[in-house]
């Protein structure tokens, strides 16, 4: 029913809209403090770095400057229009869109489109429940009054999967009959038909749910996020709108555990449980959510990602990183079988009750 601008990515390994010009941005920090005092009235006193974004700092005020690219106005509408809903419905995190003297969106600098976050320093807690203020954010976001189109995945999952496996398979035929450059090309040679298959099962899986499952009040749309981790909350805790898509919530609960599992596939078990029952004491989770999740998960992510990133880039540092991760990748496949077999007894999913299918080759494992 629904994917990613993230997990549909094609092939061609295109930059993400929101960074291409990013760089551009690194210099000149005197020039962008002038333009926020001439075309916001906004009087800044110093610079710093907030994530990937550079920032102006006013008392405990903050200023994100962010290169839009060639995004759209209704896009920046509808992104402004969610985060005036949720800070009006309690959220206080959420970075605000300031709009230029003239009552515009975005201005211009060194040629490049950008536009002025708002957010206030809070300091992000040690003890921060991301299980809960995930739930809280979706239940806010489920709410919105009008119709959210431009940053809708809603009904994309099935698409994206099946352009970016059509993407990749093109490239391992291509490369099939040529003598593999380096040790990486012979693992993705070799591996690749595993991994279709892994893809092919989660989009089967997807297809299912959808035939056999019926969504409830709680399946609506709601804000999520391109690739959700808990990372984007804790180095500094605010809300960016542009990390923002209008999805199901499956999508961010998936990919929270996604990550989870690979930083430690010893230890994940304790922490997805408890995020699993935090998130579900605001919000309990249907069958078709759970169904819609496990799919997700089932999408082997992780070999893209890996594979598109070792083309893309040309730094050689890289690459042997990659060529790691990748190794690692393939010894581990075993393991990621238990995980996946296992996933729904480890979430306490009661899989007779809402009549829940595993798939074959994963009962048998």
């Amino acid at each position: 029913m629904l994917d990613n601008r993230n997990l549909g990515t094609s092939f061609d390994f295109s930059v993400h809209i929101y960074e291409q010009k990013g760089s551009s941005l690194k210099r000149g920090g005197t020039i962008v403090k002038q333009l926020l005092e001439q075309q916001y009235g906004i009087v800044t006193e110093e610079e710093v770095n907030l994530g990937r974004y550079k920032a102006f700092k006013r008392s405990d005020e903050f200023y994100l400057i962010i290169p839009t690219g060639n995004i759209e106005n209704e896009e920046l509408s509808e992104l402004e229009k969610i985060t005036v809903h949720l800070m009006n419905n309690g959220d206080r995190h959420v970075a605000a869109f300031v709009q230029t003297k003239e009552g515009a969106l975005t201005s211009k600098w060194n040629e490049t489109n950008i536009c002025v976050l708002f957010a206030r320093h809070v300091q992000p807690s040690k003890r921060m429940n991301p299980g809960r203020k995930l739930a809280k954010l979706h239940y806010r976001g489920r709410s919105i009054p009008f119709q959210v189109k431009k940053i809708s995945r809603i009904g994309q999952w099935k698409q994206l999967w099946e352009t970016r496996l059509d993407q990749m398979e093109r490239v391992w035929k291509e490369k099939l009959f040529q003598q593999p450059e380096n040790e990486f090309e012979k693992m993705f040679l070799e591996s690749f038909p595993y991994y279709m298959g892994l893809t092919e099962n989660a989009i089967q899986y997807l297809v299912d749910t959808e035939m056999d499952d019926e969504p409830v009040a709680s399946d609506g749309g709601t804000v999520c996020h391109e690739r959700f981790s808990e990372d984007l909350w804790t180095s500094n805790y605010y809300k960016n709108p542009f990390d923002w898509v209008f999805d199901h919530s499956s999508r961010d609960i998936a990919e929270w555990i996604r990550g989870r599992y690979f930083a430690n596939i010893k230890t994940y078990e304790p922490d997805v449980k408890q995020f699993l029952n935090d998130y579900q004491s605001i919000s309990p989770l249907s069958s078709f959510s759970w169904r819609l999740l496990f799919s997700r998960i089932l999408f082997p992510l992780h070999f893209y990602e890996c594979v598109e990133s070792y083309y893309i880039t040309n730094s050689e540092q890289q690459r042997h990183m990659l060529e790691d991760h990748f190794l690692k990748f393939l010894s581990q496949s075993g393991e990621y079988e238990r995980f996946l077999g296992s996933f729904y007894q480890l979430a306490g999913v009661p899989v007779l009750k809402y009549k829940i299918p595993r798939p074959e080759w994963l009962a048998r494992s």
